[in-house]
């Protein structure tokens, strides 16, 4: 069966020597991760490549970790660092080609019917379109509350901004969004 310990737990346990523990999280999160990465890059390639870089870095860092804040914060954190530093080197430009073929290839029930899957498929589009015209900032900021699930502080602590901050750009990003759904 699955295991209960906090995620924390598990990281302060994989430090000590624990490799079921790496396993454990790295099934938790993965997910999550790759999703963030996906959407802050917009190349499948790029994304590979630092959700590599940061299961690398964590388990590099393993024996330094300390659960002074949460586990996925901590993680996230470490990619959003890795997606600073690429975008500092070269920011990436999807063409809207390679927009859709990312969006199509997103996880989807096969058994949903074709009306159900291309309204869905259009509503994927439509937010990735939108998220693309976002600023970095309220970007990266609205991938951490949605996708990490992280709250105002820990988005703070990630991005090195305050906390009304985060929410300035929590609400113009919804809002810009909701715009565009609106039109």
């Amino acid at each position: 069966m699955g295991d209960e310990r906090t995620d924390e737990e598990l990281m302060l346990a994989y430090a000590g020597g624990d490799l079921l523990a790496f396993e454990t999280l790295y099934r938790r999160h993965r997910g999550t991760l790759y999703r963030f990465l996906l959407r802050s890059l917009r190349h499948r390639a790029d994304a590979d490549e630092l959700f590599q870089e940061s299961w690398s870095r964590l388990v590099a860092a393993r024996e330094r970790y300390r659960p002074d804040a949460k586990f996925t914060t901590w993680l996230l954190q470490i990619a959003h660092n890795l997606v600073i530093d690429r975008f500092r080197r070269q920011r990436p430009q999807a063409s809207p080609e390679e927009t859709e073929t990312v969006l199509r290839n997103l996880d989807a029930p096969e058994s949903e019917q074709p009306e159900r899957a291309l309204s869905e498929f259009e509503q994927r589009r439509r937010l990735q379109l939108a998220l693309e015209e976002l600023p970095e900032e309220q970007r990266v900021a609205f991938l951490l509350r949605v996708e990490g699930g992280l709250g105002l502080e820990e988005i703070g602590e990630i991005t090195g901004a305050g906390r009304e901050t985060v929410k300035s750009r929590l609400r113009y990003a919804l809002a810009r969004i909701r715009a565009r759904f609106q039109a």
